[in-house]
């Protein structure tokens, strides 16, 4: 399958199936609306994968990807260590953290397995190659 649109990735795919998981547990739980502040760090780290992987699509170079990439995976890593947060703050139980903790653990693999390849290959990608 040949990849033209950044929603085509895999990796903003998952993201995005993240992204409604962490926004789903927010809502669910009553006693997480007070905390704004760790609602708008968890969203936001969520929120930060997709955007960094769609940014990072539209670059114009192999480097500017990859290091949008990486950004997106030390989201993934915030989202997982808020997991933590929402954990020890009964702001979520055992299952729902595992489950967000293992999409996150998902999107950084695949987001790892792009790195490789893009560190491996001269990657190229024509400008056209954008969504109108």
């Amino acid at each position: 399958m040949k990849i033209t649109h950044f929603e085509d990735l895999d990796c903003w795919q998952e993201a995005r199936k993240l992204v409604r998981m962490v926004y789903d547990a927010v809502e669910k739980n009553g006693s997480v609306k007070r905390d704004l502040r760790f609602i708008g760090q968890i969203t936001a780290a969520a929120v930060s994968i997709m955007n960094n992987i769609a940014e990072g699509w539209a670059a114009q170079s192999n480097a500017e990807f990859i290091r949008f990439l990486t950004y997106s995976r030390r989201s993934c890593a915030e989202v997982q260590n808020c997991g933590y947060v929402a954990l020890d703050q009964k702001y979520m139980d055992e299952e729902g953290f595992q489950e967000i903790y293992a999409q996150a653990l998902r999107t950084t693999q695949i987001i790892d397995g792009l790195l490789r390849y893009l560190r491996s290959k001269r990657f190229k990608r024509s400008p056209r190659s954008q969504r109108s």
